[in-house]
Formats: C-alpha cells, sequence, structure tokens
C-alpha cells in the first residue's frame, strides 16, 4: 500500500540500482551477466532489484528454453513511460546541482 501516487511512483524508483537497470534496458533487452558486468553490481543485489521491478511490473523477464539456459531482462510498456520521468529527473539535476558534486553523470543536456 502507498500512501499517495507520488509515494508510488518514488517507492518504484528508489535505491542507487533500479535506475541504472531501467536506464540500460532502455536500449533493449539485456542479460544478467551482462547487466551485471555493466554496473559493476553484485550478483545479490542486482537480482533483488530485477525482482522488485518485475513485481512492480517495470520490467518482465523471459525465459528462452534453451541450453545453456538464456534469460534476458526487458522493459514493460510502464518501465518505458517511467524513461521521460527519470530523464525529467536527470534534467533537472544537471541543471541545480554542480556537476563536482557528482560522481557520475547519467545523462546530458546534450542526448
Amino acid at each position: 500500500m502507498y500512501a499517495n501516487e507520488f509515494d508510488a511512483t518514488m517507492q518504484m524508483i528508489r535505491g542507487k540500482w533500479k535506475i541504472l537497470i531501467l536506464y540500460e534496458l532502455d536500449d533493449g533487452e539485456g542479460r544478467f551477466n551482462q547487466l551485471q558486468r555493466t554496473l559493476k553490481v553484485t550478483h545479490k543485489i542486482l537480482a533483488e532489484q530485477l525482482q522488485q521491478l518485475i513485481a512492480d511490473g517495470l520490467v518482465q523477464r523471459h525465459d528462452f528454453h534453451e541450453q545453456p539456459l538464456h534469460v534476458a531482462y526487458q522493459l514493460t510498456e510502464n518501465g518505458h513511460s517511467m524513461i521521460p520521468v527519470l530523464d525529467t529527473i536527470c534534467d533537472w539535476g544537471l541543471a541545480h546541482v554542480d556537476r563536482d558534486h557528482l560522481t557520475t553523470v547519467l545523462c546530458d543536456e546534450t542526448d
């Protein structure tokens, strides 16, 4: 249960990794190991974050029934609709936070 619509949205994207995962999957599907290498995140944390994103309906898991086992993740329609929201938050941060205070820049005004 959420306190309100703002709370619901923020809970779905809260945390360090969910936004990074959503941005990575915005380009198409991603495999677990590829996401883990790209994001430099532990197996446990990535698995937990993906499970939460799946439960919230932002990401879907697709199992390919072949050997070796092949599992891919991709954004759902709701997940894709979250990207413009994240872009707006990113743009606000770039406009109002000194870049010297940022370890990494996820988006750039030239995008």
